[in-house]
């Protein structure tokens, strides 16, 4: 059977034309070049170098296996050039989802702090709500999804690993400001996604009423004009409001209503190099800057 390191010495040998000269590109000895294309020929069944003067030259076998080998060394050394590079993240490719507040805020943040460290990264985005993020996540399409849970849900299913990045405050968004929930106990109400509308009922029903729900929107900025509209009032998180801000409402943080922001990977650690990169540049994009 053919080895590498016998291929890399005919490669040698027929550059230079000598064994002296193969043995000192690999640093090798010379009697260990020898018995390398010695073993060579025995593997193959094929003479391989043949005597002359002093010297040696290739046979036409010796030729025609060298030609080969100089492509098969150069293809493995190319590889290897490749595993270092993205090892060393010169380069590699991380597919990325979240939903539209996480993918304008703190995405963003990341992403330039890559650009800048691992400009050779590629970071592949998408928007997603966590479910379907999950769940692409688990089939293989994404690397990394940012997903977020409300106060006393959780967030599983095997394989998954989750990392918490931010807790992020709910606001009522009215266009009154310091509002309460209570003071809208009667009012109309824009729903958002079945997660938010669940996180809605369980926040108004703490303030002792049921909201009543006369429109429905995942679009941040839908909800914010269908409120300075006057269509009704709605809760969103900060970091919808730090992505958008309509001038026309106002927002007011509701005590111990947040939810939680985390990212998630898939299958058994460590993460890749290039995973890992983007993980961290997450956690300080997330970090407040006077933490």
């Amino acid at each position: 059977m053919l080895s590498l390191v016998q291929l890399k010495v005919l490669a040698a040998v027929a550059r230079h034309g000598s064994v002296t000269g193969a043995a000192r590109e690999l640093h090798y000895s010379q009697p260990s070049v020898s018995h390398h294309l010695s073993r060579l020929e025995a593997a193959t069944g094929a003479k391989i170098v043949q005597r002359v003067g002093r010297g040696i030259r290739l046979t036409q076998e010796g030729r025609l296996l060298a030609d080969r080998a100089a492509e098969i060394v150069g293809r493995v050394d190319a590889a290897a050039t490749e595993l270092a590079a993205q090892i060393g993240l010169r380069a590699g490719r991380v597919r990325l989802a979240a939903n539209a507040s996480v993918l304008s805020t703190l995405v963003p943040k990341a992403a330039a702090a890559l650009a800048r460290d691992h400009p050779g990264l590629e970071l592949s985005l998408a928007d997603q709500h966590p479910a379907e993020a999950l769940d692409l996540l688990r089939r293989g399409d994404l690397d990394v999804a940012l997903v977020f849970q409300y106060a006393g849900s959780r967030l599983e299913g095997e394989g998954f690993r989750f990392r918490h990045l931010a807790d992020d405050p709910i606001h009522i968004i009215s266009r009154h400001p310091g509002d309460t929930l209570a003071a809208h106990r009667d009012s109309a109400w824009i729903g958002g996604c079945d997660h938010c509308r669940a996180e809605l009922d369980a926040v108004c029903g703490r303030a002792g009423f049921t909201p009543r729900i006369a429109a429905h929107s995942d679009d941040m900025v839908v909800v914010q004009s269908l409120v300075a509209a006057g269509t009704g009032v709605a809760t969103l998180p900060g970091l919808a409001l730090a992505a958008h801000r309509h001038p026309d409402i106002h927002a007011t943080e509701l005590p111990g209503a947040h939810r939680r922001i985390h990212a998630a990977t898939y299958g058994d650690p460590p993460d890749p190099p290039a995973v890992a990169a983007v993980l961290a540049a997450l956690v300080r994009a997330a970090t407040p800057a006077d933490s």
